[in-house]
């Protein structure tokens, strides 16, 4: 069942509020605006890249019916805090996830992620905790003032290595839902995040190549921390 549906059928419709992420696709404000709520968004957790506990509570209306979780990067939101908020204001809470993949697969993933948690510089490398499994492997080209980040990944496959930007444009910004809310890191991760490849079929040669791409460029950005 699709998210409009799920919430149709927990009697969310008109006139009702949905607290959902900006960091993400645009198709889970257009389920909530199908089921004709009106989707709000909350800022994300900088190391989860989900919905944060405290933005969400801070985001509740007396029209609020529900929050929809999104489960992002192979890293799990804070998903205890978010059903007490939930419980608090009597709001449904549903959980979007990550289509999981084989444990031998996300076995290999984490161990592709320690290499490069441990040699690359220059980026910030993602948090590991709460049992990443690695769907995505996004670092953070921090800016000084210019787009480090799009200049950075052009210079990345540049030098043969692909990546691509997770989060282009946050919901909030797009004209259909545009929105004048404070989302500082929505706004931060959407202007700084790159997914580099993790995938398990990447030999010992390729994971070496993207560290050497990325590294030869850590010299244009400002230090990660």
């Amino acid at each position: 069942m699709g998210t409009a549906a799920m919430l149709r059928a927990a009697g969310v419709g008109l006139g009702d509020e949905v607290v959902v992420p900006a960091f993400g696709n645009v198709e889970l404000a257009e389920a909530v605006a199908m089921a004709g709520a009106l989707p709000v968004f909350a800022d994300i957790h900088p190391a989860t890249y989900c919905l944060d506990a405290s933005a969400v509570e801070a985001a509740v209306t007396s029209r609020t019916a529900a929050i929809v979780v999104v489960h992002r990067f192979g890293r799990p939101a804070d998903i205890a805090r978010l059903h007490g908020v939930g419980q608090r204001h009597g709001l449904l809470v549903l959980e979007q996830g990550e289509s999981e993949a084989p444990y031998d697969e996300i076995a290999q993933r984490r161990e592709r992620a320690s290499y490069l948690d441990a040699k690359l510089r220059g980026v910030r490398t993602p948090d590991g905790g709460d049992g990443h499994t690695y769907q995505q492997y996004v670092v953070r080209v921090p800016g000084n003032g210019r787009p480090d980040r799009d200049a950075f990944a052009r210079a990345v496959r540049g030098r043969g290595v692909e990546c691509r930007v997770p989060v282009k444009t946050p919901v909030h910004r797009l004209p259909e839902f545009r929105r004048c809310v404070a989302l500082p890191e929505t706004e931060r991760a959407a202007d700084e995040t790159l997914a580099l490849p993790v995938d398990a079929s990447l030999t010992k040669r390729e994971m070496q190549r993207i560290v050497s791409a990325c590294n030869a460029l850590g010299g244009l950005l400002q230090p990660a921390f």
